[in-house]
C-alpha cells in the first residue's frame, strides 16, 4: 500500500510507470482488524510517499528541445515517412508497410464531431495477420515499449471481463475493490492483444465498444 500526501497527489494516473520514493512504515491495527482477520501479523505496512516520478511521459506532457527541433527542421525535405517507418524494431528486415501502418498508429488522427453531435474518432485500429514467425509479436512488443503509455497483453489469457474491469478480492483486507483492466489501463494510449484469434467470440464484442 502506498500513501500520498499534499504535492505528492495527482501525479500520476492508472497504467503509468512510476518509480516511488519514500519510507516504508509500520501501521498498527484497530477496530475490528485486529481480532485475528490478519493470520496473526500485529502490525500492516504501508510506503508513506514524498516523491513520484513518471517513466514515460504522455503527449501532453513531452516537449522537444531546440536541437531536435533543428533537426527535423533540416529532415523536412528528406522522406521523413519512410525513414521514421525504418526506424521502427530496425533489427526486423522488411515489412516497411507494416511499420509504416504502425506509425500511422502511434501518430494518430484527429477526432471531429460534427454539428448533430456525432463523433468521428481519429484513433486508428490495425488488425495484424500473419503466419508464425514473421515477427508481428516483436513489432507489438518494440511499439508498446516506445509509445508514451502502452499495455501488451494476449488474448488467449485475456477475457472481456479481464480488458475492460474487474471486482477482485483484496486478499489483505477482505473487501471487493473493481480493477481496471488492459484496455482501462491503456487509456489514452496504445493497447496490444496478441493472439486475438484465440480470443472467445463473446470477449471480442465486449472491445467493440472501447475501439469506438
Amino acid at each position: 500500500t502506498v500513501i500520498a500526501k499534499g504535492e505528492t497527489t495527482r501525479q500520476c494516473s492508472p497504467g503509468d510507470l512510476i518509480t516511488i520514493t519514500g519510507v516504508f512504515m509500520p501501521e498498527g491495527f484497530s477496530g475490528v482488524h485486529s481480532y485475528g482477520q490478519r493470520a496473526g501479523l500485529l502490525q500492516d505496512v504501508y510506503i508513506d510517499a514524498y516523491k513520484i516520478t513518471k517513466a514515460k511521459r504522455s503527449f501532453t506532457e513531452s516537449y522537444l528541445s531546440e536541437e531536435t527541433l533543428a533537426k527535423i527542421e533540416k529532415e523536412k525535405s528528406a522522406d521523413i515517412y519512410s525513414r521514421l517507418a525504418k526506424s521502427i524494431a530496425p533489427e526486423i528486415y522488411g515489412m516497411e508497410d507494416v511499420k509504416k501502418a504502425l506509425l500511422l498508429l502511434l501518430v494518430g488522427g484527429v477526432t471531429k464531431e460534427m454539428k448533430d453531435g456525432m463523433k468521428i474518432r481519429g484513433n486508428i485500429n490495425i488488425l495484424l495477420m500473419g503466419d508464425p514467425g514473421v515477427a508481428t509479436s516483436q513489432l507489438l512488443n518494440y511499439i508498446s515499449h516506445i509509445a508514451p503509455r502502452g499495455v501488451y497483453t494476449t488474448g488467449k489469457g485475456s477475457s472481456g471481463v479481464g480488458l475492460t474491469a474487474a471486482v477482485v478480492l483484496d486478499q489483505i483486507t477482505g473487501e471487493l475493490a473493481l480493477e481496471g483492466g488492459a484496455l482501462v489501463l491503456a487509456d489514452m494510449g496504445i493497447c496490444w492483444i496478441d493472439e486475438f484469434d484465440k480470443m472467445e467470440e463473446s470477449d471480442r464484442t465486449n472491445i467493440h465498444e472501447v475501439m469506438e
